[in-house]
């Protein structure tokens, strides 16, 4: 855990890093007017409606005008929405550059909660001015569904509870058939479970199973981090959640200690190869699990 939270501390010295040159934002066209761009930090969603964009997170705040220019490249249409999957900083770091009287920020209650607490303390520190912490917060917040009507086209905004963290939202393009599912999927690869903002193994498997009984074969995935997915890559990513969270848990009831799990190397054996060469490494993800398993979730 102690990785983990030196990784959190320091998201805004890569947000400094990120506005080097070699950062390139890159488009993936995903249906007919829907989009992912790739930079530094979170996957970006971009659906181009009739008159609007609604965008779905925003990175690191230095690569704003990069991100800019990119949509610049798609369309004239104003952003009009953008999304706060959740609360960390490289899906939200932008929020002070995309936050004028043209766009307004939605997210789901918990995120506002968060990034009210950590720009609080931040301006207490002099890291950050009032103007610049009042622009990082949601307008607009719910607490489990949202729905925008834009045409033909419906976006459906839905909570998925103590999954990566506490205020987790899947937004579901229903005609183009596209999801983003923030960072409550990591495209092959172990996820990052934020045990100390209300995460958890159980609801990250929840909220894949949620998300399935969405989609359907043909629905482009929108992961936090990784390459476009698709519903049977999340099946079996699904799978392979319930079968560590079984290895781990049986463990668990036989007594062993969270540093017998932790230096185990043949529980996830199996799967190490496949997802576990990023930035969760397997020894990570066997003690976020065992963590999540014997720990009550954290508000």
């Amino acid at each position: 855990m102690r990785n983990i939270l030196s990784f959190l501390l320091l998201l805004p010295l890569a947000a400094i890093h990120a506005q080097t040159d070699e950062v390139n934002i890159t488009i993936d066209k995903l249906g007919q007017n829907t989009y992912m761009l790739t930079g530094s930090g979170g996957n970006i969603g971009i659906y181009v409606g009739e008159d609007k964009v609604f965008m779905v997170d925003d990175q690191f705040a230095p690569l704003s005008e990069k991100i800019k220019t990119t949509i610049g490249t798609l369309t004239d249409k104003p952003i009009s929405y953008l999304v706060n999957t959740h609360m960390h900083g490289d899906h939200t770091g932008g929020n002070v550059n995309f936050n004028t009287n043209e766009t307004v920020l939605v997210a789901q209650d918990n995120v506002r909660k968060r990034l009210q607490v950590n720009g609080k303390e931040k301006v207490s520190a002099n890291e950050m001015n009032q103007q610049d912490y009042e622009k990082t917060l949601p307008e607009i917040t719910f607490s489990e569904d949202m729905t925008f009507h834009d045409g033909d086209e419906t976006v459906m905004l839905f909570h998925v509870h103590n999954a990566h963290t506490d205020g987790d939202t899947m937004i579901y393009f229903m005609n183009e058939n596209v999801i983003h599912m923030g960072d409550t999927y990591f495209a092959g690869r172990y996820p990052y479970i934020d045990l100390n903002s209300g995460g958890s193994i159980n609801g990250y498997i929840e909220a894949h199973k949620k998300a399935l009984l969405v989609i359907d074969s043909e629905t482009k995935i929108i992961p936090g981090h990784g390459r476009p997915s698709n519903k049977a890559e999340l099946e079996t990513f699904v799978s392979v959640l319930e079968d560590v969270r079984a290895i781990i848990q049986q463990e668990i009831s036989a007594g062993k200690s969270l540093e017998e799990v932790k230096s185990n190397q043949n529980l996830t054996s199996k799967y190490d190869a496949d997802y576990g060469t990023g930035f969760i490494n397997p020894e990570r993800m066997r003690e976020t699990v065992y963590l999540s398993l014997t720990s009550p979730i954290k508000e």
